[in-house]
């Protein structure tokens, strides 16, 4: 017998020591918002919330293997996607999971580069076309949708990705405009909702695009459509930012 109550929501991410960022981080936010999260690992990182030393991969047999119980026990309806190796490792493992399930939300976390400065990936919009046709939501920030798509204004390159999934536009890294910052939903219909919020003073975290795109994750987990998950989402970034003026925050849940 198997607890039903809350929903079940998979994050297949890095492993941070630290635990601001990465699979550690995901499960803290499952457990605030109210759902009960897994965890499979992508990658063993060697790091702090200040720096990135080493990342040792994870190969996609052994994170399938990782997976394949937990997908025979619980009944998994949303996967969280951060650090992966390549987008030959994301693209079977993206395969794989919809072959358990062809119904299952797939969020990505495109994370290029580490916050405390560690390049991971290079990628084109050629190369990335194939992986976001079958992705629900990808969550880019400024800087990665720039260097996904070669578009130096990132609402057209969001748009540009619009056309195959949802994005959800991360607007941390933009300078703030009358004391505010501004997260966008383009979806894959052509709408775009706008989400300003406070621009919060010593409020950069370690790890902070991994939280937002988790508690997304737990949003459409329970429910809520594609335009309220990204509204949460953004309320609950607006308390986690402020929640210490250190590089790790606290979470609390918000309902």
């Amino acid at each position: 017998m198997i607890q039903t109550e809350r929903p079940y929501v998979l994050s297949i991410a890095g492993l941070d020591p630290s635990a601001g960022a990465g699979i550690l981080a995901d499960v803290k936010v499952f457990e605030a918002q109210q759902t009960y999260g897994l965890a499979v690992a992508t990658a063993l990182t060697i790091q702090h919330d200040a720096s990135f030393r080493k990342v040792h991969w994870v190969s996609l047999e052994e994170i399938i293997a990782q997976c394949e119980p937990l997908f025979e026990r619980y009944p998994i309806q949303v996967v969280k996607i951060g650090l992966i190796e390549s987008m030959s490792v994301l693209s079977g493992l993206l395969d794989w999971l919809v072959l358990q399930n062809p119904k299952i939300i797939l969020l990505w976390d495109p994370i290029l580069k580490a916050s405390a400065g560690f390049d991971f990936h290079r990628l084109t919009l050629n190369e990335l076309v194939p992986i976001l046709q079958k992705l629900t939501v990808i969550t880019p920030n400024i800087p990665e949708i720039q260097q996904i798509t070669g578009e130096q204004d990132p609402q057209k390159a969001a748009q540009t990705l619009s056309n195959y999934c949802n994005v959800y536009l991360k607007g941390g890294h933009s300078s703030s405009e009358n004391g505010q910052v501004t997260d966008y939903l383009f979806d894959i219909h052509q709408t775009v909702i706008a989400y300003p919020a406070p621009f919060i003073p010593n409020g950069e975290k370690h790890g902070s695009g991994c939280v937002l795109s988790a508690v997304l994750a737990t949003g459409l987990a329970k429910g809520f459509s594609q335009k309220e998950a990204s509204a949460r989402a953004r309320l609950y970034m607006d308390r986690y930012l402020a929640s210490t003026p250190y590089l790790l925050g606290f979470h609390e849940t918000i309902v």
